[in-house]
């Protein structure tokens, strides 16, 4: 990672700074998501798959993360990860197994930041919440797998649009039951405190069927949208743009 970038941001972080500073960190959050709408644009609807970066291809999880992810392409879904290691790779893998398109959204990190090898179009972000932000805009539908900090981030942050309507109802499915018995418990946890409706935790749907996922993204993905793996929008040559 950019150590002055990193500096930068740990600044902003820490409370009221210098007009110029914070006006200079802004002004570089809007361009950074200048540059992920010109990046992906053009890919058509996508899933999103999150999970840990740090299982290899011998897991049980990767491999999972694989298989759903190249019947989800089937659909006609481009597959969407944050571009690295792991369970992102074994999902743009899955894509690319069957002929899918698969897409990369990254991120520069200390560690784990490298972009893996199965990637048809990829961009790197410098900001945690404008990669979070370009992961949401263009899917349809929002795969878990096992994960740490960053996975669950991603996943209660969108199950929170949901619930409050920023976002459609569009389906979130948590894949590794077993690994997620806890976070199943709490949020049953939450419904019978009443600091959630059972109707928000009926948002999500767990389970480890490939088959009965499939079926929740035909059932709760927008019915009028027509997939397909490039976007109904066309590049404007006078911009740059290109698919």
């Amino acid at each position: 990672m950019n150590k002055k970038l990193q500096k930068e941001e740990q600044q902003f972080l820490k409370g009221p700074g210098a007009r110029w500073k914070e006006l200079k960190y802004t002004l570089g959050a809007v361009m950074q998501f200048i540059k992920g709408f010109r990046a992906l644009h053009f890919i058509g609807p996508c899933a999103t798959v999150f999970g840990s970066a740090r299982f290899t291809e011998e897991h049980p999880y990767y491999k999972l993360a694989r298989e759903v992810s190249s019947k989800i392409a089937q659909l006609g879904f481009a597959i969407m990860t944050g571009g690295g290691p792991g369970i992102m790779e074994a999902a743009n893998r899955g894509a690319k197994d069957v002929g899918g398109y698969s897409i990369g959204c990254n991120i520069l990190l200390t560690k784990e930041q490298h972009i893996n090898p199965y990637l048809d179009k990829f961009v790197t972000i410098d900001y945690f919440f404008v990669r979070k932000e370009l992961l949401r805009k263009y899917s349809l539908a929002f795969i878990v797998l096992p994960g740490g900090f960053g996975t669950l981030d991603e996943f209660f942050e969108t199950v929170t649009l949901v619930q409050t309507k920023k976002m459609p109802p569009l389906p979130i499915v948590v894949m590794g039951v077993d690994y997620h018995k806890a976070l199943i418990n709490h949020i049953n946890i939450m419904v019978a405190s009443d600091t959630i409706s059972k109707e928000d935790s009926e948002i999500i749907l767990f389970t480890d069927s490939i088959e009965e996922v499939l079926e929740h993204i035909r059932k709760y993905t927008i019915s009028d949208v027509t997939l397909k793996t490039k976007s109904n929008y066309k590049p404007i040559s006078i911009l740059g743009e290109k698919e």
